[in-house]
């Protein structure tokens, strides 16, 4: 029996394109009227599901987490709107909700690699210098076309943020990526590591809150893409805080970073460095608020219209994924208002249709289709 949504209101195809007629046929998005009657009409602006391009689905304070908790972190993403995710970095293997109907569509990229004993406990597969390359060919082959590496963190014994692995090892690293057809991208929050990273090939950077103005025309020239995850760095005075005492050139710099954090991603910007919203949820961060991250771009100065198109069809165009276009995956969502004006009516979605089926909020449907 053949499945008809008719969406009835303005349908932007584009953060600049506005069309009128779309329906779901079958769970396929057309722009031709279908012969039949419809079985749902749905009225408001019409946009494609919500991109959190850096997202942690299966990942908890410990590390792993159950099924049940992986399920309930996905859910919770797509009531957001949030219906395409990069995973960037998780221990637990999705690849089992990458065939349920009902969840976000996942773009994994294995688990986090970092030096040893310089990351999280129980978060990343931990190596020296010399076991980085293997590393990468290994978490490239488990993924879907990404590897993510910890670029920096802290070095007890130097009392402050140091890059985790040798320019010469993570040119070789990066270049053994894409002999596997992956790209790479990198955790990243000190100056010099954003140097490093670029010298080596990097495919995209997350947080980069050591962003120089110097750095910005190799990022441009290079086609660099920068993730900054503004609302997991807004947690860093609580970290500098607790340094303190026994890490005091550390605490310091991460308040310095955190001070900058806006004005660097509108330099960039401005700049014409290609920006993406990502929330980083997973252990930190609660899930389900990739809307508070596309407001946190534009409370740095990105025009709302910038923001939403951050979290929307760049992103998915980016990523590969297809947005509102003829034959796509009905993955939308209904706004009362236009969005590209009104950030907060992604507050309150009127629908959200995943796969061609309309969501029940906080429901699960286990279906075995991708």
């Amino acid at each position: 029996m053949t499945s008809i949504i008719e969406f009835s209101g303005p349908i932007l195809t584009g953060p600049d394109r506005e069309h009128h007629g779309l329906w779901s046929v079958d769970g396929l998005l057309t722009f031709r009227r279908p012969a039949d009657t419809p079985d749902l009409v749905l009225d408001g602006w019409v946009i494609p599901g919500l991109v959190d391009a850096h997202c942690h689905i299966g990942l908890g304070p410990g590390g792993d987490v159950a099924e049940q908790m992986a399920e309930a972190q996905a859910i919770t993403d797509r009531d957001a709107g949030a219906l395409l995710v990069r995973d960037a970095g998780a221990v637990h293997d999705t690849r089992w909700l990458q065939r349920r109907a009902d969840v976000p569509r996942i773009i994994r990229s294995g688990r986090h690699i970092a030096r040893t004993r310089r990351y999280l406990h129980g978060f990343a597969v931990e190596v020296e210098p010399e076991g980085l390359v293997e590393a990468v060919r290994k978490q490239a082959r488990a993924g879907d076309g990404w590897v993510k590496l910890v670029g920096d963190w802290i070095d007890r014994d130097a009392g402050d943020l140091a890059p985790g692995f040798p320019v010469r090892e993570l040119k070789d690293a990066v270049q053994a990526a894409h002999d596997e057809g992956a790209r790479v991208t990198a955790h990243c929050f000190a100056e010099d590591t954003l140097d490093d990273m670029l010298d080596a090939g990097i495919d995209c950077i997350e947080h980069g809150t050591g962003l120089l103005p110097r750095h910005l025309p190799r990022f441009v020239e290079q086609g660099v893409p920068i993730v900054p995850t503004l609302i997991n760095i807004a947690t860093f005075p609580a970290i500098a805080e607790r340094a303190d005492t026994k890490f005091p050139r550390y605490a310091a710099h991460m308040r310095s970073l955190w001070e900058r954090r806006g004005e660097r991603i509108l330099e960039a910007f401005e700049a014409g460095v290609a920006i993406y919203a990502g929330t980083d949820a997973g252990s930190v961060i609660k899930h389900g608020r990739i809307v508070d991250e596309i407001q946190a771009l534009h409370d740095a100065g990105l025009p709302a219209r910038a923001a939403l198109d951050a979290g929307a069809w760049a992103a998915r165009a980016w990523l590969g994924a297809d947005a509102i276009s003829e034959g796509a995956s009905a993955d939308v969502l209904v706004c009362a208002d236009d969005p590209r004006s009104r950030l907060d009516t992604l507050r309150q979605l009127k629908h959200i249709v995943l796969r061609g089926e309309p969501v029940r909020q906080g429901q699960t449907r286990p279906l075995g289709i991708n």
